[in-house]
Formats: structure tokens, C-alpha cells, sequence
């Protein structure tokens, strides 16, 4: 991406490859006005989310399920935070599984957060960050035990993501991200609509293969429950949007798809929703669980 990221909405993949910026907002409001008025509205969605505790649906508590599941990992595993925004997950890799983190955002002041963040909480030392694309992450072969992406492979695109971050998995390491996929078979008009415009939700089964084709055994599936949409991020965001200031150039725009992405989840979340993958590369004769 350039340097000014056009954010994505809340669980699909954004414009193109290189937009590997946290905040999970609707693609067809970014990305509708051009030059400095699209920029006002991208602007704007920036400043709705900044300082907010989360910049998309998730929770410690899951970020230390998912880590369970993850099974063994080296006393000191190397892990990669992609697309880390504020680093929530970032964190808890750190605390919890006393990992040697690197996270990896293109928004500059996510990372600055991240690092006064990791300070404050005693583990400055085992965090460090790196200001890059997910599209073209500058590590060598083989660099991690674990890498991390909540809330972000759909910058990038869930099966390009799996096939091009796995060269980056030492042997024996694990991958874990969440995805946005589709939770019924007939899913409402409106809600159908809504991702038709932003992207095209797959099912768990469709994600399962496309894991499986690109080389993963998967360790087990967890879906995020109702909670981890609203508590850090949707009740402090919408707070936030209704409190803006319409008059700043691009803010209009920005709270009103706002506030349909809101709506859209408390109407219609029962047709959608997010979903942790604990992949590891799979050897020839390896077989995965059950995902259902």
C-alpha cells in the first residue's frame, strides 16, 4: 500500500494486498470519494479509532484460548503479530507464552501505542515493532515459531496470506488467525447485501479447504462468541462515532458506515461470524481434526 492505508471493513479483505492497517471499517465508505476527499474520509475513520481498545472483534480471553489451542511451543517462541495494530494480541503472546514478539503494522502510531503499551506492562524487552506491509514482510525463511493475525488476513486475503506468510514458519511452528466467514446457509437480504458490497464471506467449510489446500493441518477452529464484537470494540466505537464532530472534513461519511456496520451486526450477527484457525504445516501422511 502507499502510506496512507484505505481501511477494510470488519471482517473481509480491504482494496489490495498492501493495506495491512488495523482498523476494520467498511471499504465502500473508505474508498468511495477520490483524492483528497476519499483521504478526508480515510482520515476520518482513523481518527474514530484511535486510542480505542480494540481496533476489531476480539478479546484477551480469546487471544489466550487460541494460544491454548496452538498446542506445544518453544520456551521462548519467536512469534509474528501481522497486521499488529495497538497490539492487544501482542501483549498477551508475550505475557502469557513469554514469546519474543515481533508486530508488524503500517500505521505508525498503532506501533508507537504498542510500545508504550508494553512498557507500562513490563515487557518492553520482549516486543519490538516493525513498520511494513504484510504483502512483502522482510524476514528470512523459516523466522518464527508462531505467527499471530487477529482481525487482519483479510487485508491481505485469506489464501494468499496461508500460502505466502508459511516460508516464514520455523519447523514445528504454528499459525493462528480469525476470519470473518458466513454462519447460516441463507443468510438475510440485508446482510447478504452489506457483504456483497464489502466481501464475499465463505462458509467454514470453503475456509477449512482453502486451508488444507494450502498445506495446513488444522489444529482446531474456535468462533469468537458475541461478546468480543461489542465489549472493546462496537459499545467504545459507536460511542465514539456518535460523539464526533460532523463538520471535519470526511467524518460524516465515516460515522454514518460506521454505525451501518454496528446495526448490521445486532440485526443480522446471527448470519456471520468470526472464526480462530489453528493451522500448522502439514506433512504428507498428516491428517487434522474435525472442524466441526
Amino acid at each position: 500500500m502507499t502510506d496512507i492505508p484505505t481501511p477494510a471493513p470488519a471482517a473481509g479483505p480491504g482494496p489490495g494486498p498492501d493495506d495491512n492497517t488495523s482498523p476494520t471499517i467498511p471499504t465502500n465508505a473508505a474508498t468511495s470519494g477520490h483524492g483528497a476527499g476519499g483521504d478526508a474520509v480515510v482520515a476520518a475513520f482513523f481518527a474514530l479509532h484511535a486510542g480505542l481498545p480494540r481496533q476489531g472483534p476480539g478479546s484477551d480471553a480469546t487471544t489466550r484460548r487460541l494460544l491454548a489451542l496452538a498446542g506445544p511451543l518453544p520456551p521462548r517462541p519467536r512469534a509474528l503479530d501481522v497486521g499488529c495494530g495497538p497490539g492487544r494480541a501482542s501483549l498477551v503472546l508475550a505475557e502469557q507464552a513469554a514469546a519474543e514478539v515481533t508486530a508488524l503494522d503500517l500505521h505508525q502510531p498503532f506501533l508507537d501505542e504498542l510500545t508504550r503499551a508494553a512498557a507500562a506492562r513490563g515487557v518492553g524487552h520482549a516486543v519490538r515493532t516493525v513498520r511494513a506491509s504484510m504483502a512483502d514482510m522482510p524476514f528470512p525463511d523459516e523466522s518464527f515459531d508462531l505467527i499471530w493475525a487477529e482481525g487482519s488476513i483479510y487485508h491481505l486475503g485469506f489464501d494468499l496470506a496461508l500460502r505466502s506468510w508459511r516460508r516464514l514458519l520455523a519447523p514445528g511452528g504454528a499459525m493462528v488467525v480469525t476470519e470473518c466467514e458466513r454462519a447460516t446457509g441463507s443468510p438475510s437480504a440485508a446482510a447478504r447485501a452489506f457483504w456483497e458490497r464489502n466481501y464475499r464471506l465463505r462458509t467454514r467449510d470453503e475456509n477449512v479447504a482453502a486451508a488444507r489446500a494450502a498445506g495446513y493441518a488444522v489444529v482446531a477452529v474456535h468462533p469468537l462468541p458475541d461478546d468480543d464484537w461489542f465489549e472493546e470494540y462496537y459499545t467504545p466505537l459507536s460511542e465514539r462515532a456518535r460523539a464526533a464532530d460532523p463538520a471535519v472534513a470526511g467524518m460524516r461519511e465515516a460515522v454514518a458506515a460506521t454505525l451501518e456496520e454496528i446495526a448490521m451486526r445486532r440485526e443480522h450477527g446471527a448470519d456471520y461470524q468470526y472464526t480462530g484457525y489453528v493451522l500448522r504445516p502439514r506433512a504428507s501422511t498428516e491428517t487434522d481434526v474435525n472442524h466441526r
